[in-house]
């Protein structure tokens, strides 16, 4: 999703619904990379979107050694110019008291 889309997204929420929480924090396991999300009050329910930044993976290294017991560790290249975002979107259960994913049909 690009930039402009992103912000269009977020003034028609804050036009159509009652913004509870805007935001962005850092991931601290990916250089580089960021969540940006809002959260609002809809007819559904309580909703969050969000849109996670990260630059593109261009080589996974797996890193182990052959003595028992000794853990594996994998390395990740990353691209200095290209970056990748994905959408989500939550809904509140009250039930379980955390944010479920809201998943699309399937066609």
């Amino acid at each position: 999703m690009r930039d402009d889309k992103w912000n269009e997204i977020k003034a028609m929420v804050k036009t159509k619904f009652k913004a509870v929480e805007e935001g962005r924090y850092d991931l601290e396991y990916i250089p580089n990379a960021y969540v940006e999300f809002i959260s609002f009050d809809s007819p559904q329910g309580k909703m969050k979107l969000e849109r996670t930044t990260q630059p593109v993976v261009l080589d996974k290294k797996t890193i182990y050694s052959k003595l028992g017991g000794s853990a594996s560790k994998i390395e990740y290249s990353y691209s200095p110019d290209e970056v990748s975002h994905r959408f989500k979107a939550y809904k509140w259960s009250d039930g379980l008291n955390e944010w479920e994913e809201v998943k699309a049909p399937p066609i």
